[in-house]
């Protein structure tokens, strides 16, 4: 088997160690035999979406953000075809905010996304800063249904058509509409009010979780592995466990050290 991930402007978005959710996931296919390319993809290139099987997008300041915004409306359409047939995407920060309908800055302006994610984000005077703990919304991994990480954003997102975003997620599923990745135990979150982080609309995910995400939440790189190898094969893909006594060691002590500097 052999998969390639898109890499979205690694040269602009990648602060916080967002590059080591790539290296993670290469190097978890890598120790399964699973053959992986990773081809980066930036300002002015297109963007064929059907060469790949899996996304990523990182995190990046405001004068990084406002010349990618400019370039994702090029690449807008090939993106909703991608997510319409259930590619799967994890973007952070930044990638996450642009994948709204917009940001807007503290001036006033409005930095346009591309509306895969029913959000959108304002700028605010706190910067939400420090480690954060949050539960799945919709996922039931065997080993833990916590995500830990680290945030650090001015941006408050906020999910449109969510009512009482902590109650009634569960069985509502990430298909018919944007739905955050899972509820506050610990830290900020999207905006530091409704208690939620992230967002999922279909197979796209999206969180403020850097540090990076992935090395430290194993059961969440190896989601995306199998969802996307499952869409690519079109068969049920059971992963070849890995010995993750490091990985899950390593989000332990980040889930410790949360409550304890919380």
């Amino acid at each position: 088997m052999k998969l390639t991930n898109c890499h979205l402007y690694p040269n602009l978005m990648n602060i916080y160690s967002d590059m080591g959710n790539i290296i993670c996931l290469v190097r978890r296919c890598q120790w399964r035999g699973i053959k992986v390319e990773v081809e980066p993809v930036s300002i002015g290139q297109t963007l064929d979406w059907k060469k790949y099987d899996l996304f990523f997008g990182g995190g990046g300041q405001d004068r990084q953000q406002l010349i990618v915004s400019q370039d994702l409306q090029t690449k807008k359409k090939a993106l909703k075809e991608a997510v319409d047939v259930g590619l799967p995407m994890l973007t952070t920060c930044g990638t996450y905010q642009l994948f709204g309908h917009y940001f807007k800055t503290h001036e006033g302006v409005k930095i346009p996304g591309i509306s895969i994610f029913d959000a959108y984000t304002v700028a605010s005077n706190l910067r939400k800063i420090g480690n954060i703990v949050i539960q799945f919304s919709i996922f039931n991994f065997q080993f833990s249904n916590k995500v830990v990480g680290f945030e650090n954003h001015s941006g408050n997102t906020f999910i449109e058509k969510i009512k009482n975003p902590s109650q009634g997620l569960v069985g509502l599923g990430p298909k018919q509409l944007t739905i955050p990745l899972g509820h506050v135990l610990k830290g900020f979150g999207n905006n530091g009010t409704d208690k939620t982080e992230g967002a999922i609309f279909k197979n796209c995910l999206g969180t403020y979780l850097h540090g990076p995400v992935l090395p430290k939440n194993p059961h969440l790189a190896d989601w995306l592995i199998k969802t996307a190898l499952e869409r690519k094969y079109k068969k049920p893909i059971k992963l070849t466990p890995l010995d993750d006594i490091l990985e899950w060691q390593a989000h332990e002590c980040a889930s410790q050290r949360t409550w304890e500097t919380a």
